[in-house]
């Protein structure tokens, strides 16, 4: 996470990283540009025989990386070498018709889609199991005696069903959210300028053909609209939230004194080995209070100067990824550490 592999052991997921790692980004990129053409074929842009060549030929294709890495480096984004790489990969006469009519921006936020289309369902399923988790410990222990506290003091008895539900019930809201921007995930398609106009009259036409290839919403250019970028990540924020709300009440409730949840796999201290510490509840606060603040960075690149800028894309890049990265680890957590957790006392 974040360049930080021994914190990635505790803050980080694997599997969510992969989906942001070179590779996957590329293998997005070239799956853009190989519907691109077939896209263009169909709407009598190009000829199919040069959308299939270019199919063939980027079906085996395998990038540069030095030669992207120094692309990126001189560009600010790594299409320009990724085309240059991708066209010398075609035969002529049909390299020119690769990532025809397209700019930069095009590939990375379709791809970014083709990405988010992944991570999605992702979390999603491991929203389900930590809800059914919820709903298992509700039947088996939701009669179990708790007193509710407020602004940090015994309130009055309540029963530990009443206390899940208030981690519970978020959840529901979360998923139908989730599920709902799953469904939103949409090509941008708009050319250098982001009007459509590099495609001849065609626009649409190859827009509805690319949205179909790829399994993606079709979508009026949004180059210079980041909302599509925020809501995800707000989605995310969201569930980390929750969570952390979570693990500050499992951590309060652990404490020495209070008693009233116990807690497998806690972990020891360095110095006093009778301690057992609620590491899990405190990175799930950790890790919300990380995705807020990062939330907060990333509407920053809201404002996004004319019809295009390089910073407030660039500042995405940076933010969304360990943003993702976050979501899967306080799942994780969470999903661990109510696996075995007995709060109160039977009745």
């Amino acid at each position: 996470m974040i360049g930080m592999p021994l914190l990635s052991s505790l803050a980080g997921d694997a599997e969510i990283a992969a989906l942001f790692a070179p590779q996957a980004e590329i293998e997005a990129l070239v799956r853009f540009e190989i519907a691109l053409a077939d896209a263009e074929a169909e709407a009598g842009l190009i000829e199919r025989d040069a959308a299939a060549a270019i199919a063939t030929a980027l079906a085996s294709f395998r990038p540069d990386l030095a030669a992207l890495a120094a692309g990126l480096a001189r560009d600010g984004v790594v299409v320009p070498d990724l085309v240059r790489q991708l066209r010398e990969a075609v035969d002529e006469p049909h390299r020119a018709r690769v990532h025809l009519g397209a700019t930069s921006q095009d590939a990375i936020d379709t791809a970014l889609m083709l990405r988010l289309a992944t991570l999605i369902p992702l979390v999603e399923a491991r929203l389900a199991g930590l809800r059914a988790r919820l709903d298992e410990m509700s039947a088996d222990q939701g009669d179990h005696a708790l007193m509710a506290q407020t602004r940090m003091q015994a309130a009055l008895p309540f029963t530990v069903a009443a206390k899940l539900r208030t981690w519970a019930s978020p959840l529901d809201g979360h998923a139908a959210r989730l599920a709902a921007l799953r469904e939103g995930l949409a090509i941008q398609l708009g050319g250098p300028i982001g009007d459509g106009s590099s495609f001849g009259g065609k626009a649409g036409a190859v827009r509805a053909a690319l949205a179909r290839h790829l399994g993606l919403a079709d979508a009026e250019p949004w180059q210079s609209d980041r909302t599509r970028i925020l809501d995800v990540a707000q989605a995310l924020a969201l569930v980390t939230g929750t969570l952390g709300k979570l693990g500050q009440d499992l951590a309060l409730m652990a404490q020495t004194g209070i008693g009233t949840v116990t807690l497998t796999g806690s972990g020891g201290s360095s110095a006093m080995a009778h301690k057992q510490n609620p590491v899990g509840a405190e990175v799930l606060v950790a890790l919300a209070r990380f995705n807020a603040g990062m939330m907060g960075t990333l509407h920053q690149s809201m404002i996004h100067e004319n019809e295009r800028s390089g910073a407030a894309w660039t500042l995405e890049w940076m933010v969304l990824p360990p943003m993702a990265e976050a979501v899967g680890a306080a799942l994780r957590h969470a999903a661990a550490l109510l696996d075995g957790a007995v709060i109160g006392c039977p009745a």
